[in-house]
């Protein structure tokens, strides 16, 4: 399956190297608004084509599908192009600003009988099966503690009276947005959607979330949810359970996930190797599901991304967090 990309940051190189590994997809072209941009990326990956304009390479009959990593207030009206011109596409995490975009651009997807992603990598992991199997002997959940505390590069541009694109409401930036996505989208993943949920933003000059805390709600157990870019966190994350309790060092990595029984109190390994290049699974899932036209896992993904988005979007409602995109 031949693809091309939207977009020109470290994380498109990752998934061209991810995809290349993969043996699934094979890069055909690349896009940017600059040709400068667009040229130097195809030269760095030996893409074939590049284009300066969506609607023409939305166009070319030797795309399969696009892997879209624009600025998130851009992801809608993007993917609504290639949904249209029946290409498939794979849309970075989050998927998109709020629950109205969603609907509309999965119904586009099924009007024209193509599949639409979602691209959050950790829950596709080999380490994440192993997580969830591992649940069980960790007894009663009790609670939960996920976090992805990391400060931003551009939070200093910030603060320096700047307005980056991931600290701005009219590109749909903020904590939760960006981190939050991970320890949320792997809460949904392990035990489903919550019965309700609560956010506690720490709310910047221009109203957009620097760090937060999400409280979610489960029979019998809490799940907190910590994110930041405007701060560092060096301890891991961890599951409560009455008969032990599971230690996952990096939410958005999976690594070293340890378990540590309540009487022993040992921490013992049980989480494997997984490959550096690790969009790698994600893109193994994806491509799995086009070509055996897998509805059930397809349906299953689909409906994770919209709980964790309606969780987000709730979240922005409850704290007055309003994005440019939002039209109700």
């Amino acid at each position: 399956m031949h693809f091309a990309t939207v977009g020109t940051s470290w994380i498109t190189s990752a998934f061209i190297d991810a995809a290349r590994l993969s043996g699934k997809l094979t890069l055909e072209a690349v896009y940017s608004r600059s040709k400068e941009k667009a040229e130097k990326m195809a030269a760095k990956h030996d893409a074939p084509q590049i284009f300066t304009d969506l609607e023409e390479m939305a166009k070319d009959e030797k795309i399969d599908a696009v892997y879209l990593a624009s600025p998130n207030s851009l992801h809608f009206e993007q993917v609504l192009v290639f949904l249209k011109n029946k290409k498939h596409v794979i849309c970075e995490k989050p998927i998109f600003s709020n629950t109205e975009e969603f609907k509309k651009a999965f119904q586009i997807a099924e009007e024209n009988g193509v599949f639409l992603f979602e691209a959050i990598r950790n829950i596709h992991y080999p380490n994440a099966k192993l997580l969830k199997e591992k649940l069980k002997d960790a007894g009663q959940i009790r609670s939960a503690i996920f976090q992805y505390v990391q400060y931003s590069s551009r939070y200093d541009a910030f603060l320096a009276g700047e307005e980056p694109n991931v600290f701005s409401r009219n590109f749909s930036g903020g904590a939760l947005m960006d981190l939050g996505v991970y320890p949320l989208s792997l809460a949904i993943y392990l035990f489903g959607a919550p019965k309700n949920s609560h956010y506690f933003p720490v709310l910047l000059r221009n109203g957009i979330d620097g760090a937060g805390t999400l409280v979610l709600e489960y029979e019998g157990f809490n799940i907190t949810v910590i994110c930041s870019k405007i701060s560092h966190s060096f301890i891991p994350s961890e599951i409560h359970g009455e008969k032990g309790s599971i230690i996952i060092e990096g939410i958005s990595e999976l690594q070293n996930m340890k378990f540590a029984d309540v009487r022993t109190k040992e921490p013992v390994l049980f989480s494997g190797e997984q490959v550096e290049q690790n969009m790698m699974y994600e893109i193994i899932d994806f491509a799995d599901i086009i070509a055996k036209k897998d509805r059930k896992a397809y349906e299953a993904l689909k409906q994770s991304s919209f709980e964790v988005l309606s969780v987000i979007e709730k979240s922005r409602k409850q704290n007055g967090i309003v994005f440019k995109t939002d039209r109700s």
